[in-house]
């Protein structure tokens, strides 16, 4: 990452083994999230090592091509020895045979191909000075290799693609519990993008894991993905999402609170969930999620004339009303939360910023010119929440009045 005065410029576009190829109308939102946790790291880096849930197999729970899933645990110390964080990897989705059957080749559908050790930064961080509030606590990063964001159920043997997503987060569940995270005092459940909406649809099954005298809550970090129309009125989202739903037999791991009312693919979008979730939840998201922006909004098949692409790459090359449909974009994020920020028990951290998953990145997480809401970062929000320090509803004033952003620039 390079920064340019108070940016940070991610081409969150980059497509990975030459993927770009089979970006099609329908299926081009699965294409892999960049990495945000980077696999290397300097002399100082906690490199934490890849363990594989072999027994795993044995009940069905595996990746698309039939590999065991996987985990990377840093054990806690001290007052946080039995407390933990289980931080669930975000990664896009497929929604065909055709994204599924390449995603089972690569690390997002594969355990073959995952990385045999990560850096552990941001809320993952085992150093005070970089993650005050967790950094002694159990930390745990749960691959994601299933494309349905640890939800789905079913199998197509034609193509041999194993949708067990459910499964996995189950098998991950009964490792980490029998390692210990069975006796936890306090226990936090988070995720990023595709992993922040797997953090919402699990987070009341992960709080049944305990018994009552445990502190339990849920952290989603950007993954308030919205039903929202894109720049040529379309529903790119909406559509991607009911082919996920479809395929990979989702529908009957969704909330009945939902289905009851709703039809199924409604019911994968988090506006329609949150405020049905029972467990205290955080939703941090930048109020122009960057991935959303780019893959939802502006998608190359909604502005075939080109028409956006120096406003995507540049914001100051924005006319007034490409701003208006951001700002547009920015309410519809607020009203869907309105009723869940009316909770006492949830937090909300929502800035102005072109961002996309601030709990994973360092320089976004808690530093001293990390993005602020007010005079509160990121992790000091989550810290005063988590332990009821303070009431956290952070809603930012709209773009372009916070200077503090390390935006995403989408080229």
């Amino acid at each position: 990452m390079k920064k340019k005065g108070k940016l940070a410029l991610i081409d969150l576009s980059r497509s990975e083994d030459g993927f770009e190829q089979l970006i099609t109308q329908e299926s081009f939102l699965s294409y892999l999230d960049e990495e945000t946790v980077s696999p290397g790291g300097g002399a100082n880096s906690l490199m934490v090592p890849l363990t594989l849930i072999p027994g795993a197999v044995s009940k069905g729970a595996v990746c698309l091509d039939g590999t065991p899933p996987g985990y990377h645990l840093h054990r806690g110390f001290g007052s946080g020895a039995n407390s933990w964080v289980i931080h669930l990897e975000g990664g896009g989705w497929c929604n065909n045979i055709r994204t599924c059957v390449f995603r089972k080749t690569t690390r997002r559908g594969s355990s073959k191909f995952m990385e045999k050790q990560l850096n552990f930064t941001g809320i993952l961080s085992n150093k005070p000075a970089e993650n005050p509030d967790f950094y002694n606590w159990n930390r745990v990063r749960v691959r994601y290799c299933d494309g349905a964001s640890f939800a789905g159920e079913g199998h197509d043997e034609v193509n041999q693609l194993y949708f067990r997503g459910q499964r996995i987060w189950s098998a991950v569940m009964e490792e980490l519990m029998s390692k210990g995270m069975q006796n936890a005092k306090q226990a936090l459940l988070s995720g990023c993008s595709a992993g922040g909406l797997a953090s919402i649809l699990h987070c009341d099954e992960f709080k049944a894991l305990f018994p009552e005298t445990t502190e339990v809550k849920c952290l989603s970090d950007a993954g308030l993905f919205l039903d929202a129309l894109n720049v040529a009125g379309g529903r790119t989202l909406r559509n991607m999402y009911e082919g996920v739903v479809t395929l990979q037999g989702v529908e009957k791991n969704l909330p009945s609170s939902c289905t009851s009312q709703k039809d199924p693919t409604s019911c994968f979008f988090p506006e329609n969930l949150v405020s049905n979730v029972k467990t205290p939840m955080f939703l941090l998201n930048a109020a122009y999620d960057a991935w959303q922006v780019d893959q939802s909004l502006i998608p190359s098949i909604a502005d075939p004339h080109g028409l956006w692409h120096e406003c995507k790459v540049d914001r100051l090359r924005c006319n007034s009303s490409q701003i208006k449909f951001f700002q547009d974009f920015r309410n519809q994020m607020l009203d869907a939360v309105k009723t869940f920020s009316g909770s006492n028990q949830n937090g909300l951290f929502i800035n102005s910023c072109f961002a996309h998953c601030q709990s994973e990145l360092q320089v976004t997480w808690y530093e001293n010119d990390s993005p602020r809401v007010g005079n509160k970062a990121v992790a000091a929000s989550v810290g005063n929440w988590f332990f009821n320090w303070n009431t956290v509803k952070a809603i930012d004033c709209p773009y372009p009045c916070d200077k503090t952003c390390y935006d995403s620039i989408l080229k």
